[in-house]
């Protein structure tokens, strides 16, 4: 189901399809490389109010850079999908989101808050478990399926833990288990 607001997306066959996967996994890669060397690893008093929650070698291996006077750019190969048919508008625009996870690194336009940080650690613990490439292709799977961000499973998963996480902050939640949940009940 599209949402309302969301553009539709067009069927995408498989060669297209594991182009995009490649594309945006290599995106990924290079968006890493570029922001990793400037990134900081997690101050105590982020692990501490994210130790309930992660397992201990995410929180000592995340590391994070606040952008100023810079946005994360839209990739090249946006310019590509037109021909599959994909309207550009209704693709992701990365310069306008809050942050974005890059494996182990997150990049944030704005302050990390616990909520912020909480939902990015939530995609670097998918990363983690799925493997970049799978994470890409069900990331651009849910995407296309969907026709926006907000209903690709992995973003759901991480709206939904961070909602928790919100609303009930004293509540032991096991994200890692719940990563692991999903991936058995297949729901990415």
């Amino acid at each position: 189901m599209v949402e309302e607001g969301a553009m539709p997306i067009p069927k995408v066959g498989e060669l297209e399809m594991m182009w995009v996967t490649s594309q945006v996994a290599g995106y990924i890669e290079d968006q890493r490389e570029r922001y990793r060397g400037n990134a900081v690893v997690l101050s105590e008093e982020q692990k501490r109010a994210m130790g309930a929650f992660f397992p201990a070698a995410v929180l000592d291996n995340t590391k994070t850079l606040r952008l100023t006077g810079e946005r994360i750019r839209n990739p090249g190969f946006y310019t590509m999908l037109a021909q599959f048919g994909v309207d550009p508008s209704a693709l992701p625009d990365f310069s306008r989101m809050a942050a974005m996870t890059l494996v182990d690194t997150i990049v944030s336009h704005e302050e990390f808050t616990d909520r912020l940080l909480f939902h990015e650690l939530v995609h670097v613990v998918q990363f983690e478990r799925l493997g970049l490439k799978p994470f890409a292709k069900k990331y651009v799977r849910g995407f296309l399926a969907a026709g926006s961000c907000e209903e690709i499973p992995l973003e759901k998963q991480a709206y939904e833990l961070d909602g928790r996480f919100a609303a009930t902050p004293g509540e032991a939640i096991r994200v890692e288990e719940e990563v692991n949940r999903w991936m058995r009940e297949e729901r990415y």
